[in-house]
């Protein structure tokens, strides 16, 4: 397993007075992706994780009756590729939406949900990549829903557009569209704060080819900014999640 189950779990999904633990859908991209610490903190709020890896053959359902909410990660593809499975997740996108679920996208996620909703992604007129820690600006509405970061950890080279329906929540200066909302419970970010520090190192060290792009920050400023950024980046998603699902015991059967 990716995570770790909290001692007061047991095998069958249940909590240690039996009661049933809800399911947050994960979709995964990678054989060897994670949830970060977003799985983790949601394991600690009292929910199991469902993962999926649509690349690798595994469906996602027909319906989030089953689940509390449902989270789409990033990757190494584009939301503009032509593979089958990028089409149906982005189609699949329309499922929590209709059901008023709540629903996540993280960077690939986030870019996914703008192209469901009639967006467009692509590079910014520089092709500037943004592959380190930048800056983060509320917007108004933003900072009256959450408080939220100065500086977040980025691995793009892709931004998305505002799709019609959705409020913007925070801008950056390269790529404007950072934090998005849909409806009652439906977010998008171009941003990791689900990112580990062994992610980051593992990011750093098998994609260190990135970092001769443009506006890529060096590998020393990505350890450097961890240990002076993270902890407002890991206070921002422990609020999110408090804000996007709530505590397991809200969903249970």
């Amino acid at each position: 397993m990716l995570l770790k189950t909290p001692r007061k779990a047991l095998k069958n999904g249940n909590d240690a007075d039996g009661a049933s633990r809800p399911k947050v859908l994960a979709v995964l991209h990678q054989a060897t992706s994670s949830c970060g610490r977003l799985g983790m903190m949601l394991e600690t709020m009292g929910y199991d994780i469902d993962i999926r890896r649509p690349p690798l053959g595994d469906a996602l359902p027909q319906t989030l009756e089953a689940h509390a909410g449902a989270v789409i990660f990033g990757g190494p593809m584009s939301a503009n590729d032509n593979e089958e499975y990028v089409k149906r997740e982005i189609d699949w996108i329309g499922v929590p939406l209709k059901e008023n679920k709540p629903f996540f996208g993280i960077c690939l996620g986030a870019q996914m949900l703008s192209k469901h909703l009639g967006g467009t992604v692509r590079a910014n007129d520089r092709e500037y990549a943004e592959i380190g820690y930048y800056p983060l600006v509320p917007t108004e509405h933003g900072s009256s829903l959450m408080e939220w970061p100065d500086m977040v950890y980025q691995w793009h080279r892709e931004g998305f557009t505002l799709p019609s329906g959705a409020e913007l929540l925070a801008r950056g200066h390269e790529y404007e569209n950072q934090a998005i909302k849909v409806g009652d419970n439906a977010y998008g970010v171009q941003f990791h704060a689900e990112l580990t520090f062994a992610m980051l190192y593992r990011w750093t060290v098998r994609a260190e080819h990135r970092f001769s792009l443009t506006g890529a920050q060096p590998r020393r400023a990505h350890i450097d900014g961890r240990f002076q950024h993270d902890p407002d980046v890991r206070r921002w998603l422990k609020h999110f999640l408090d804000h996007w699902v709530g505590p397991a015991e809200a969903h249970r059967s």
